[in-house]
């Protein structure tokens, strides 16, 4: 029984793909060279030979990352909330003539798919969007391979629901308690509807905060060793109160890379 954080999520995201938004365009003119690119897997510490290996493109539908991975010789899943998102990467692995798996489901609740099955996950920006973050992590464990990837990009908690708009004149004022699962919600940015047709309309965002010690312990405790953190920052000498300003002040995202090493840390501290 799908709860209302599944139901907001699912109308959200097909209307999002109703406005033809940013992140549900697919990508329609990569090469080999382009997909490495992309992803930038090296980055990251993992090996971008892909052939044969299995990877779970999670809550990342769309048509990008799944035929960006496709591309260079990968054994693609798409599980995402969205039946529109998961039409446009079938969409898209069509135009390249690859092959992938879609799967639509919540990202709390992985039972379709088998344990230990994949080599690598790759979430993009969503694990906001639930709750609590250690129910996803938990499923991951359950679904990767010991010695697997695990790559999350997420919101800095720090700066969860900050936005350009918060601009007081002097600096970006917060606001809200730093606590686990604070409900936050805030506009899009203008650049997600860059060519929105008139007439959809789009709820906003339902976020909730996951503090930075959730994070990092709850995927510890699932067996996940830290490899990779970069902190996603702009540019500089940006105008103050734009988004580009904001984003040099207040860093909105963070991305982690970790490998899934079950009991590598059992008897540390003892």
């Amino acid at each position: 029984m799908h709860d209302d954080v599944y139901r907001y999520n699912e109308e959200r995201w097909q209307a999002l793909v109703a406005a033809d938004a940013l992140f549900t365009r697919p990508m329609l003119d990569l090469d080999k060279e382009k997909a490495r690119a992309y992803l930038g897997l090296e980055k990251l510490g993992i090996s971008d030979n892909l052939a044969g290996r299995k990877v779970l493109c999670l809550a990342g539908g769309g048509g990008q990352q799944s035929v960006a991975f496709a591309l260079l010789g990968a054994d693609v899943t798409v599980f995402d909330i969205s039946s529109g998102q998961l039409e446009r990467d079938r969409s898209a692995a069509e135009h390249y003539g690859v092959g992938i798996r879609t799967v639509q489901g919540d990202m709390r609740d992985l039972s379709a798919l088998d344990d230990s099955s994949f080599d690598l996950v790759w979430h993009p920006y969503s694990l906001t969007f639930v709750p609590d973050c250690r129910v996803v992590f938990r499923e991951v464990a359950r679904v990767v391979r010991e010695g697997g990837h695990y790559y999350l990009m997420c919101a800095n908690p720090f700066f969860s629901g900050l936005t350009h708009d918060s601009w007081n004149g002097d600096g970006y004022t917060l606001k809200q308690p730093y606590t686990d699962e604070a409900a936050t919600s805030y506009p899009d940015q203008e650049w997600v509807y860059d060519r929105k047709p008139d007439g959809h309309l789009v709820r906003e965002p339902r976020e909730y905060r996951q503090t930075l010690s959730r994070i990092v312990n709850g995927l510890v405790g699932e067996g996940f060793m830290l490899t990779f953190l970069l902190e996603v920052q702009g540019g500089r000498d940006a105008e103050p109160g734009s988004w580009e300003h904001f984003m040099m002040v207040a860093p909105p995202w963070l991305e982690l890379a970790c490998q899934y090493r079950p009991g590598s840390l059992e008897g540390r501290g003892d």
